[in-house]
């Protein structure tokens, strides 16, 4: 038994050095993983948008408008230990020379939202004007300005879109990249142009900022508005999804209205992406209203029917009682859900018709914000603990 005696005898301090050396020669790796036990109960995805508004891109503003929904309807595919992500968009314009010379024609269009609505017709409105792109100012400013999380385990990822020279401005993209790695911060870069043109007016560069990736995109193709078996039904129950919407409170009409508005002028631009916005619509996680919606509303806080202010409600509820309305919310809240649920049904059948349209293409995809953006996500997500099907 004499090793044991030797062994019992051994220094506890001495272990710990052996222990605390081995931890800190471990190999480094590209991104950094975290173990499901040190991520957040509720895991979070926050993405900024720098866009390009100088004047040769307007292709680039139309994939935008359309790629939104389609961008969101992948991350709210995304699980980590089962529970969805929490998902913030922010958006930037830069190139615009009509906007603020001192500070780079640079222009916070919306800080981290939830509010898909709001950020669509955002979009919406985004006309091109202009010449000079500063891309390392845009990149730090959006990195100063916007509520990054302090959390590691937190997806955090910038996506900048653009043409003519990278280096551009008086701030140096290194600047700018030094900031996005003390905020773990991923920037990657999306060139609208032939990729060794890209690479000529130095978007590469920023690529490896962060662990970042660059890539070059057409922001003149055409978007696929693929039509499908299923394209018709789920339009029908997206018109039935808005019946269930009751606004309150001073932004409450306009609310409501907006969503339609948005419906409309999606449909009107790309049958699929309206579909895709109609998948997000039935995501009750990434798409809720409560801050206008009473049905969210009284899901979030189940004092909230009680508490109210009738004089914020609609005029056809304001002579309701409290238990009326407990009861026309419920109603409408099981009527959301099954629509819910119908929707994502047929949502994943939808994809799996895709799917098998797209196996048996013998061309290869032509290169998109959509097609581009998605296949990043995908890679990137699965570094913090988010799995996307």
């Amino acid at each position: 038994m004499k090793w044991l005696s030797t062994w019992v005898a051994f220094p506890v301090t001495t272990l710990l050095v052996i222990v605390l050396f081995f931890n800190n020669n471990e190999p480094q790796t590209k991104y950094r993983h975290y173990p499901a036990t040190t991520i957040r109960q509720t895991p979070r995805i926050q993405a900024a948008i720098l866009l390009d508004v100088s004047s040769s891109m307007d292709g680039l503003i139309n994939q935008a408008k359309l790629q939104l929904w389609n961008m969101v309807s992948v991350m709210a595919k995304g699980e980590c230990n089962g529970v969805a992500p929490e998902i913030e968009l922010a958006l930037y314009e830069y190139g615009r020379q009509n906007g603020d010379k001192q500070n780079g024609y640079i222009k916070q269009l919306s800080p981290f939202t939830q509010n898909l609505d709001s950020l669509s017709t955002i979009l919406f409105g985004l006309t091109t004007y202009g010449g000079l792109e500063y891309c390392g100012q845009v990149i730090f400013t959006s990195l100063n300005e916007l509520n990054w999380d302090k959390g590691d385990s937190t997806y955090k990822v910038i996506f900048i879109a653009g043409n003519e020279d990278f280096l551009q401005g008086t701030l140096p993209y290194t600047r700018a990249c030094q900031e996005a790695i003390k905020k773990s911060v991923i920037v990657n870069t999306i060139y609208c142009g032939p990729r060794e043109q890209g690479i000529r007016e130095h978007w590469n560069l920023n690529g490896d900022c962060g662990s970042g990736s660059f890539t070059n995109i057409n922001q003149n193709a055409s978007i696929d508005d693929i039509a499908t078996p299923y394209d018709s039904a789920l339009l029908a129950k997206n018109n039935l999804l808005n019946n269930t919407y009751i606004g309150y409170g001073s932004q409450g009409e306009l609310a409501v209205a907006q969503v339609k508005e948005v419906d409309s002028k999606t449909y009107s631009m790309n049958k699929s992406s309206a579909v895709s916005r109609t998948k997000v619509k039935a995501s009750a996680k990434v798409y809720n209203n409560a801050s206008w919606d009473m049905i969210d509303a009284a899901k979030k806080d189940e004092n909230f029917v009680a508490s109210i202010n009738k004089a914020q409600l609609p005029d056809s509820l304001k002579n309701k009682t409290t238990a009326q309305l407990k009861e026309l919310i419920r109603e409408k809240a099981a009527l959301r859900d099954g629509l819910q649920k119908e929707i994502l049904s047929l949502s994943m059948q939808r994809d799996a018709w895709l799917q098998q349209k797209k196996n048996e293409k013998l061309s290869p995809e032509e290169k998109t914000l959509q097609s581009e953006i998605e296949k990043i996500i995908r890679n990137q997500a699965k570094n913090f603990g988010i799995k996307i099907d």
